[in-house]
């Protein structure tokens, strides 16, 4: 773990994902987002990663849906990803920022039909009577778009979590684990070793 201390912690992670994809059963990609509202109260639930890249840790979602509305009032984010199957986390904090339209266009592109016309059926994180509202509302959004391109909802785009801070965690024996934490200084990181 010490070698990492000289690395870019974006490359780290990519190497980590890239072991996980290959080793997790399901979902590598997903991680814990936690928000926080105007009360300070913290909420967390899973998303998946959908883009990486310097600028940060991307993910997709309904900006009507509760953890929209917490980025979009409070706009900093904590995510944790955990693969079990490789004893390891990252945790990764900072601010986040709204991704370009174009990207969110790119990304709703690549997803599958299904998977559009449920965004535009969905009004994520409000009540809903049955599970038979939702899919009658994903039937009518089918037909009424057969044949054509489904257009991206306007309240469904994407966040970047910009990285502050991001550590490493690996297992370790005896409950003591490797901790290697990076924290942002302008254009660099500073890293440290923490107790585990």
């Amino acid at each position: 773990m010490d070698e990492l201390r000289t690395r870019n912690p974006i490359e780290v992670f990519r190497e980590w994902l890239a072991e996980a994809e290959a080793s997790e059963p399901n979902d590598p990609t997903a991680t814990a987002l936690a928000t926080v509202d105007s009360a300070g109260n913290p909420s967390v639930r899973m998303v998946l990663l959908k883009g990486l890249d310097e600028r940060g840790f991307a993910f997709y979602t309904n900006f009507e849906s509760r953890k929209g509305q917490e980025l979009l009032a409070q706009p900093r984010a904590a995510l944790c990803f955990h693969w079990k199957s490789l004893r390891r986390q990252v945790r990764v904090e900072g601010p986040v920022e709204i991704v370009s339209d174009a990207e969110a266009d790119a990304y709703f592109r690549s997803r599958a039909r299904v998977s559009q016309i449920g965004a535009v059926a969905s009004a994520q994180s409000r009540p809903l009577d049955s599970r038979a509202t939702l899919e009658a509302r994903v039937a009518g959004i089918e037909a009424m778009l057969d044949g054509t391109d489904v257009p991206r909802p306007p309240n469904w785009s994407g966040f970047r979590v910009i990285p502050q801070v991001i550590e490493f965690w690996k297992d370790g024996a005896f409950r003591l684990h490797d901790r290697i934490q990076f924290r942002r200084q302008g254009l660099d990181w500073a890293t440290e070793r923490l107790y585990p």
